[in-house]
């Protein structure tokens, strides 16, 4: 069934009575209302970012599943939370100014937010959790309290964040405890770290671990910001973070190859001391870093190191990297 909503209609309404295996397109304006996707194979989509807007109104949807870990009055743009929901797809819209996340998604078998537009959402920009074959394709994400794009307690599956360009958040893209993800060609700038993949217990969270991820042909450069420095700012849950362009932190079977990762300079304290850093998180339950590939990477012009490599040599493979200065100095695998 195929549905067009204009300004001024209702689309959870239409969302509601088109029903499973729907196709609702937005027509071009603004709509100033969030809503709740609970069908499986239901597709939303817009004329296109910056034509097509949600914005928060003044009703909601009743009983709409909250955002993971918040207050019971934050508000998402898009929800997609569901028993057995499956193929639902997100694209051509812009969702802004939300105090949840632009787009959250909960439990979904298949789920991809492509050509969206998430700006100004108060904690999340796109987020995906506790899912499989999660796509997020071709997004910006602006101006969230964590990330941008993240995958969280994510099982292993045939994950993809590709062509995305993240900026003014804590992390640009976080792979927070999920695996089989592939970061492609995204241009994460303006954040605290331009992208981050964490393995870390968390008390009343499923299992975590990030493994068998690739992280190829990304640009991570003039992350600046200061993260985890106030109670209630940028990235407030974690450690001091600033000035970073990539982080492996407790990662196992992760391929980094042919990135980009320049000027990143810290404005603020930061637990991570270089643009690249590969580090352990045994401290937080997590892992060592292990069985990673580092491969054809340019890292150039960081403050105050390029890389800094907190994991043992004998369990990485390293390769044709260029930095200009890291530790350790005389690592593997790197020239100048």
């Amino acid at each position: 069934m195929r549905r067009t909503v204009r300004p001024g209609e209702s689309v959870q309404r239409a969302l509601d009575e088109a029903g499973p295996g729907a196709h609702v397109t937005l027509a071009e304006g603004v709509f100033a209302e969030s809503v709740w996707i609970r069908h499986s194979g239901v597709t939303l989509s817009g004329a296109g970012p910056g034509r097509t807007t949600l914005e928060p109104g003044e009703i909601t949807p009743s009983g709409v599943p909250r955002l993971h870990d918040a207050a019971e009055d934050v508000v998402s743009g898009v929800t997609v939370y569901g028993d057995d929901l499956a193929g639902v797809r997100i694209e051509g819209l812009t969702v802004r100014g939300f105090s949840g996340a632009g787009v959250y998604a909960h439990s979904v078998a298949g789920v991809t937010v492509r050509r969206v537009e998430a700006a100004g959402n108060a904690v999340w920009g796109v987020y995906l959790r506790e899912s499989t074959g999660c796509r997020i394709m071709d997004c910006r994400a602006s101006g969230s309290q964590y990330a941008g794009a993240a995958l969280s307690f994510c099982p292993p599956s045939d994950h993809l964040v590709a062509g995305n360009e993240c900026h003014t958040n804590a992390f640009g893209v976080f792979v927070d405890n999920s695996s089989g993800v592939r970061a492609l060609r995204n241009a994460c700038h303006g954040n605290a770290v331009g992208m981050l993949l964490l393995n870390q217990v968390y008390e009343g969270e499923p299992p975590g671990g990030v493994t068998d991820c690739l992280v190829a042909g990304n640009d991570l450069y003039g992350n600046g910001l200061a993260a985890g420095a106030e109670p209630d700012g940028l990235g407030a849950a974690g450690p001091p973070m600033s000035g970073v362009g990539l982080a492996l932190i407790g990662t196992r079977r992760v391929s980094v190859v042919d990135n980009h990762i320049h000027d990143n300079h810290p404005s603020g304290e930061s637990v991570m001391g270089a643009a690249f850093v590969m580090g352990s998180s045994k401290g937080w339950g997590g892992d060592d870093v292990l069985d990673t590939h580092v491969l054809w990477n340019r890292v150039h012009g960081n403050t105050p190191l390029d890389y800094q490599l907190g994991a043992d040599p004998d369990r990485q493979v390293s390769a044709a990297n260029t930095a200009d200065k890291g530790d350790p100095a005389d690592a593997r695998g790197w020239t100048r």
